[in-house]
């Protein structure tokens, strides 16, 4: 386990550990810190799309990483709304900003060497060989 972190990229990581706490983060505010109704909500459900990008993004899959990076900008909406709200969610939804913006840069930063690499390749005429 050590050696796979030591291996990994630096912006992937911290893609992946900010992920993982904007997943905790949205099911506790949620279940119990701060519910819209008391006893949890059926919002708690807006975690489940994380899930699915979590292990795409700490295995390093360029095409989860492309989608969650789309998708994390709908939590950073989320937490910029809710911001403006008072209490305990003032503080929930400004770390909820906080995660989704470390991870949207953090999978920005990663993925563009991976696309200018793709885009140099798709650029370079083809060499047809003759048979």
């Amino acid at each position: 386990m050590f050696k796979t972190l030591l291996n990994m990229n630096r912006y992937r990581l911290i893609a992946a550990a900010a992920s993982i706490d904007l997943f905790i983060l949205c099911i506790c505010w949620e279940w119990f810190l701060s519910p819209l109704r008391p006893g949890g909500s059926w919002l708690i459900l807006k975690s489940l799309p994380l899930l699915f990008a979590i292990p795409g993004i700490w295995k390093g899959k360029v095409y989860t990483m492309q989608w969650a990076s789309m998708l994390i900008l709908v939590y950073m909406t989320e937490g910029l709304v809710r911001i403006t709200e008072t209490g305990i969610n003032f503080w929930l939804a400004l770390l909820e900003t906080l995660f989704s913006t470390i991870v949207f840069v953090c999978l920005l930063v990663y993925l563009k060497p991976i696309k200018d690499k793709a885009k140099k390749l798709a650029n370079q005429p083809t060499q047809n060989t003759p048979s």
